[in-house]
């Protein structure tokens, strides 16, 4: 069992039994994750597929959660200084270098998270801040129940919510200008 008020580093987390899926922000279990919901998952798969397919010739990498994203750290930073690191529903790296055999080390340069009610506080409030301190550079909220993507950018060191998309929209983010998704196809009912 984990113990709630204990200051995590991710060589805490690296020898937890495989099975155990925790997100860390300054040292805290913000989220030990259940398996996510039919709807949940298709969502991401779907908005995956959408940018496996627009990333193909392209520089950048489309990866879906699970895969631990160490946001502060870079290439010479220690396990045991590691207290931030999260499971993005899905994330963009455009810099190869951040992607290790293990995990992304620092912060992508885009996050999608699909909110589901046991997540959603943590994604709207916690993980956006501390996206932002990162320098993630877009985020996109996303919420299956009422079919709907915010877009928040960096304006001066803070996310910005610059768009909200519903159902019939086609999705246009602003660091892909050219990816357009038609958000039908993702929020099939």
């Amino acid at each position: 069992m984990l113990d709630r008020n204990k200051i995590y580093t991710y060589a805490d987390y690296l020898a937890l039994d495989d099975d155990v899926v925790l997100e860390v922000i300054n040292g805290e279990v913000i989220n030990m994750s259940p398996p996510p919901t039919p709807k949940h998952q298709d969502v991401v798969d779907e908005l995956t597929a959408e940018f496996k397919m627009f990333l193909r010739d392209k520089e950048c990498r489309a990866f879906s959660s699970p895969m631990d994203v160490c946001l502060f750290a870079d290439e010479g930073t220690k396990a045991a200084d590691i207290q931030n690191w999260v499971q993005p529903d899905l994330m963009v790296i455009c810099d190869s270098t951040k992607i290790k055999d293990n995990n992304i080390i620092g912060a992508p340069d885009l996050i999608v998270e699909v909110l589901s009610p046991s997540t959603a506080r943590n994604d709207r409030w916690i993980k956006l801040k501390s996206y932002e301190e990162a320098g993630v550079k877009e985020y996109w909220i996303v919420d299956p129940y009422n079919m709907s993507v915010e877009v928040y950018i960096v304006d001066r060191h803070a996310f910005k919510q610059t768009k909200v998309f519903g159902k019939d929209d086609d999705l246009t983010g602003e660091i892909f200008t050219e990816l357009k998704i038609d958000l039908k196809n993702i929020f099939k009912s």
